[in-house]
């Protein structure tokens, strides 16, 4: 399968837009998250040859604004898609998304989205003492487990953990996204560098709200199978 980063705080072109919030396109087919702005989401879209006919489902890993922003102006140009939430998304959220005329499908549990392509449904998370729902993507390759998050608001470790109970004989070739590591010391983002390695995960690629000493201890945790996320990037999983 082929991730296009299509929105990170880095990128490969300098024509492209970079900002807060991600967005990646999972072969041409499926969108996770949409980052902070559509204006900008479009034209990287433009500048990276993505056409917008070609999405078949968005999915949004949380109900924050830098991952939904560039859903709006998408909503506008594709009337009745597929947009996978979790069912504790706020009620304004889902009010918006209807009268933009999504078909809104609401995972409380592990589903399949395409075949090979899964949500795992609403993961129990907290940000600033309320709680968060938030769901992560997950897609089976030749190579093993994808794992997508979004901001892992849940922890990283919690969801990598459920995904390993769900697809126990699989495995986990890449993890990628935020990790949510920014506000934690080097002690806690060691601990989970190192709980990555013995549960066998090969490849990570810690960007957007995991924090730049995130990024430099699994850089030096994984050397060769760090995996930096820039936006116009294209990674073969």
């Amino acid at each position: 399968m082929l991730i296009k980063v299509l929105f990170d705080k880095d990128r490969e072109d300098e024509d492209l837009h970079i900002g807060w919030g991600v967005s990646f396109l999972v072969d041409d087919k499926i969108l996770f998250d949409t980052g902070e702005k559509g204006e900008w989401l479009l034209e990287n879209m433009r500048s990276l040859k993505v056409s917008v006919d070609n999405i078949e489902a968005i999915v949004i890993s949380h109900d924050h604004w830098d991952h939904w922003g560039g859903l709006w102006d998408l909503l506008k140009i594709k009337k009745g898609i597929p947009l996978y939430i979790c069912p504790n998304f706020s009620r304004d959220f889902k009010k918006k998304a209807k009268k933009l005329g999504a078909r809104l499908i609401e995972i409380d549990k592990l589903a399949q989205i395409l075949p090979d392509i899964f949500s795992t449904g609403e993961i129990a998370g907290v940000y600033h003492d309320k709680y968060m729902a938030e769901q992560a993507m997950v897609l089976r390759t030749k190579n093993g487990i994808t794992v997508i998050t979004g901001c892992a608001h849940p922890g990283i470790l919690k969801i990598v953990e459920k995904i390993n109970s769900k697809f126990q004989k699989e495995q986990i070739y890449l993890v990628f996204g935020g990790f949510h590591l920014m506000e934690s010391d080097n002690r806690a983002i060691e601990n989970v560098a190192e709980n990555f390695k013995e549960m066998g995960i090969m490849k990570a690629g810690p960007t957007h709200c995991s924090g730049p000493e995130a990024e430099r201890i699994f850089r030096a945790k994984y050397n060769n199978n760090f995996v930096s996320i820039k936006t116009g990037q294209v990674l073969n999983v």
